[in-house]
């Protein structure tokens, strides 16, 4: 197996449509991990939710046989992310180390020039200083910071788990192993559909899925290079 350094890493995530359930188990964990306060009711009518990760739902077919379908989207850490450049603050910027697009949020003034400018519609402004009800301010990650009201939110593949991950790796004078950094959402994906890990080294299982002929990459031709893949249709991938 390669051997996975801060040099050569490219984090990536691969979705198996086929197993996904679409229980949004995902979406909870997601929610919980990095602090995304409830926003309520009336503030999601007003489409002010805060969720870095949704359930699409789509449709399949034609009337009167129409079925639908369903795809989990974030963030798609995009290698040439339409988001970056129209940041007036430089706030969204690329990680050189995790390969993954950041939000750095003592930066951002909330322009939401970069939600305009995402594809994905994976971007989120936070419009209040929400508080997390009682007993749930209890469960906050203290390895998350609690974000401000008037900046822009997002899925970060969880890079505070691939930062201790890699320096526990570090401190055993070892590599990092497939499979060993997993974000809240594959964590708790009960069907095992979120893959997790690093696209620079062939042998790893999200490279196999990748690699894949069942394999795709929402809006390809917008030449945005996104991280993440679905497959559909079977498995054809190893491990």
């Amino acid at each position: 197996m390669a051997e996975l350094t801060q040099e050569n890493q490219k984090w990536g995530m691969a979705i198996d449509l086929d197993i996904c359930s679409g229980c949004q188990a995902c979406v909870t964990a997601c929610s919980m991990e990095n602090n995304t306060p409830f926003v309520g009711e009336d503030e999601m009518a007003y489409g002010r939710g805060l969720q870095w990760m949704r359930i699409q739902r789509y449709w399949e077919g034609e009337y009167p046989q129409v079925s639908p379908t369903h795809e989990p989207m974030l963030c798609q850490q995009c290698g040439s992310a339409p988001c970056e450049p129209v940041c007036p603050v430089f706030a969204s910027v690329h990680s050189e180390e995790e390969q993954i697009n950041l939000q750095v949020y003592n930066r951002c003034i909330g322009t939401r020039y970069c939600a305009n400018n995402c594809p994905f519609h994976a971007r989120v402004f936070n419009f209040f200083d929400y508080e997390m009800p009682a007993p749930m301010n209890s469960y906050l990650n203290p390895d998350v910071s609690v974000r401000r009201r008037g900046v822009m939110e997002k899925c970060t593949f969880c890079v505070h788990k691939i930062v201790k991950g890699r320096e526990n790796a570090a401190a055993e004078g070892r590599a990092v192993a497939d499979g060993e950094i997993m974000p809240a959402c594959a964590l708790a994906c009960p069907t095992d559909a979120i893959v997790f890990g690093d696209l620079s080294n062939p042998e790893s299982k999200v490279s196999k899925m990748a690699a894949s002929q069942l394999a795709f990459r929402e809006l390809e031709d917008l030449g945005t290079d996104p991280r993440v893949f679905y497959l559909k249709g079977g498995k054809s991938y190893g491990g």
